[in-house]
């Protein structure tokens, strides 16, 4: 029987001040998640890109030095056997005519001192090319581990923020879950209880499964399915001459109703659900938005008289 003398309970989510701050709030934070994952995501992939690219400079560079040391190397070699080759030449005895021709020639002025090989300027060249990519390639390694390490460091930070970001998150939604519940009667007295919290009339329904619309406060409802095992249901709603449907609604799910002519929706609450069978009410605002829109133009028109 439709019961019209409660007080309202809290405002619903849209017009209740500290559920609306705090779903707000829930939207931010889930924003703020979102984003620092995003950059997360794009500052490792942009980390990762860059190791990549060292990592082929440093195959590169470590490839140009073996080749410069295979080159060093056989330039060495050949130098190395020219100049055995001339100390053999140089060393080796002169024919015996040769050395008659000696023995009769006035012995000429000794050497003070044999002049020293001439070094090939390519081994100097080679060897300095050598030492730009040693120094080029120690450099490297440097930048490649100092990145590593800000990488890590990086990650992190980052992930230090997403952890605390969600267990903040967590922390805001678990409160507005049990302030929204805390507006949700389980039974008759607690929704007797929420009659006295305000000035709100509600309106209790107990319906059968059915394929017609019964009248229930200012809107008609007809349950179309009721799953027992599952606790929930389908319903259609017959709102301003239109029809609605809601399927699958859990129990102690709210469901709003928008009206025309209410200044805040109506919230559809079903707190028993039996096997063809659902148990609940209806909250709707004392007063219609004609009303007060009428109440508000007579108030101004009072004051500016005054």
């Amino acid at each position: 029987m439709p019961m019209q003398n409660g007080l309202p309970e809290n405002q619903p989510p849209e017009d209740n001040p500290a559920a609306r701050h705090l779903i707000w709030g829930f939207a931010t934070l889930a924003v703020v998640l979102a984003a620092i994952t995003l950059a997360t995501f794009e500052y490792s992939q942009h980390q990762r890109r860059q190791m990549d690219e060292l990592a082929a400079t440093n195959q590169t560079l470590n490839a140009s030095l073996t080749q410069l040391q295979e080159q060093l190397q056989s330039v060495t070699e050949r130098l190395t056997r020219r100049i055995e080759a001339e100390n053999a030449a140089k060393a080796a005895p002169p024919p015996a005519a040769e050395a008659a021709r000696t023995v009769r020639r006035p012995a000429a002025p000794k050497q003070v001192a044999e002049a020293a090989p001439r070094r090939d300027p390519r081994v100097d060249a080679l060897q300095g090319q050598l030492a730009d990519q040693q120094k080029a390639l120690a450099s490297t390694r440097e930048d490649l581990d100092r990145t590593r390490g800000d990488l890590g460091q990086t990650r992190d930070e980052l992930n230090g923020k997403i952890d605390s970001s969600r267990d903040e998150l967590n922390g805001n939604l678990g409160r507005t879950r049990d302030e929204l519940n805390g507006n949700i009667a389980h039974t008759h007295d607690e929704l007797v209880a929420l009659q006295k919290r305000g000035e709100k009339n509600y309106f209790e329904f107990a319906l059968n499964k059915s394929k017609t619309f019964q009248k229930v406060g200012p809107v008609s409802l007809e349950v179309r399915k009721v799953d027992f095992k599952h606790r929930s249901y389908d319903l259609s709603m017959l709102v301003d001459d239109f029809t609605l449907q809601k399927k699958n609604v859990n129990l102690y799910e709210p469901v709003w109703i928008n009206l025309t002519d209410t200044p805040e929706p109506l919230q559809l609450i079903v707190n028993q659900i039996e096997k063809d069978k659902i148990t609940g009410y209806i909250v709707a605002p004392k007063y219609r938005k004609s009303e007060l829109d009428r109440t508000a133009s007579t108030t101004t028109q009072s004051q500016a008289v005054q």
